[in-house]
């Protein structure tokens, strides 16, 4: 959530960081209204506390058996007035958070300002494979080992669904497996298996609502929400609790199936399996202290990236630019894999930090013995990484003349020592 005070001391630059995520917020009646609300809340506490003495001074009177009327008259304009005032200053504060609710993160000062035209390559790992027959996509090559059913998969659930089968299924379950003893053993992370199912709350604390509702699966006549990421639970689990400092820095990583609509985007990448209504991910999350957040972003990003290279598949790192950022995120590094059978890079991770924005909307905070008070923590998370688009790296690259898969040596002992997917010859 966005910080009033920040608006109310900054409105200039926040103008012009809002304009770089291409937020059209009118910071002047957002100030406007919050002076209004700041005044009545004012002209409020002095009234309660002028109804306070005037019923002490009735009290008084009571028992000096003088006459109240005067002081009774007094309390009752008091309570009058603040009878007025009470449903103004509530109308205003929930005006002013609605408003709030739908602002977006300030983007950080490194980030480029622009849309997905400033997007800036900062590494690359490995190089497009070259082949010396001309290499299928996925779905052809899927289809052909019958490891992926698309027709039987759109019978049941409607187009951009997907129904692994055989060694389809079994590599999709050996790559998160993976991914999860890799972040838990090596780079320090706690699993978590949280529900999928979440409240409103939950959704609204690491800002899927009110903003991106349109996007989301929601349980009718429930208040329930099919999770879109793992993110919204597990950065969610210390919704309004003070974390003990010496806890931090707290990481998480958690397997999933994710869901989303993806609104607006029917027509692109309809078949396959790059663009689909559910897919599995492993997500990282962490909770860290403001000035540590930053170099454990950079931490995060690497982390992931450490999946690709073990899988030895090509992949870029790139910087997002102000304009192609998610609405929560300060800064994001976006991982895309090569896929040379479609000759495509593919969005396979996007490492955010949130700096204070979730945990504020969240109330996450934490505090120390010798802290005097509490502060908010800064959340960050990161795919680590994500299905279906890693399979489809994986067919691609990994493919064979003769129309086989090689798997990649990582994965082997997770499938039994498998070393590739044939087709039936």
């Amino acid at each position: 959530m966005f910080d009033i005070k920040l608006i109310r001391e900054n409105k200039e630059s926040v103008a012009e960081r809002l304009k770089a995520k291409n937020a059209k917020v009118d910071i002047n009646a957002i100030v406007e209204k919050d002076e209004a609300r700041r005044q009545f809340t004012l002209e409020l506490d002095e009234l309660r506390n002028l109804k306070n003495l005037a019923n002490d001074e009735v009290s008084k009177c009571l028992k000096e058996k003088t006459d109240p009327k005067e002081k009774i008259a007094a309390m009752k304009v008091c309570s009058s007035r603040i009878a007025e005032l009470e449903p103004q200053v509530k109308a205003l504060q929930n005006e002013l958070d609605d408003i709030l609710l739908n602002i977006p993160n300030l983007p950080h000062a490194s980030v480029p300002v622009g849309g997905a035209d400033k997007n800036t390559v900062v590494r690359t790992w490995g190089s497009p494979r070259k082949f010396d027959f001309k290499p299928k996509d996925h779905v052809e090559i899927a289809e052909a080992l019958d490891i992926i059913d698309f027709k039987r998969s759109a019978k049941l659930s409607g187009s951009n669904f997907i129904l692994f089968k055989r060694d389809g299924a079994r590599l999709e379950r050996a790559l998160f497996n993976f991914m999860l003893d890799l972040h838990t053993r090596e780079h320090g992370y706690t699993e978590i298996f949280p529900p999928f199912l979440v409240n409103s709350a939950t959704m609204t604390g690491t800002g899927q609502l009110p903003k991106m509702a349109d996007d989301m699966y929601k349980v009718e006549g429930e208040d329930l929400y099919l999770i879109p990421t793992a993110e919204v639970p597990v950065t969610n689990i210390f919704r309004d609790e003070i974390i003990p400092e010496e806890q931090l820095p707290i990481y998480y990583a958690a397997y999933t199936a994710c869901f989303r609509k993806e609104a607006g985007s029917y027509g692109k990448d309809t078949k396959g399996m790059v663009r689909v209504h559910q897919f599995d991910k492993v997500e990282l999350v962490k909770f860290v202290r403001p000035e540590t957040s930053y170099a454990e972003h950079e931490k995060l990003v690497a982390n992931a990236e450490k999946v690709f290279q073990l899988l030895n598949i090509p992949y870029h790192v790139l910087l997002l630019a102000s304009g192609d950022m998610s609405f929560a995120a300060a800064k994001c590094y976006d991982i895309e894999a090569h896929a040379p059978g479609s000759d495509r890079w593919l969005e396979v991770s996007s490492c955010s930090n949130f700096e204070d924005f979730q945990a504020r909307r969240a109330n996450i905070r934490f505090k120390g013995k010798n802290t005097p008070k509490t502060s908010l923590v800064h959340t960050l998370n990161g795919s680590g990484v994500a299905l279906a688009r890693t399979v489809v790296a994986i067919l691609e690259n990994y493919q064979t003349p003769e129309g086989d898969v090689i798997i990649p040596d990582v994965i082997r002992p997770y499938m039994g020592g498998q070393i590739k997917i044939e087709g039936r010859r």
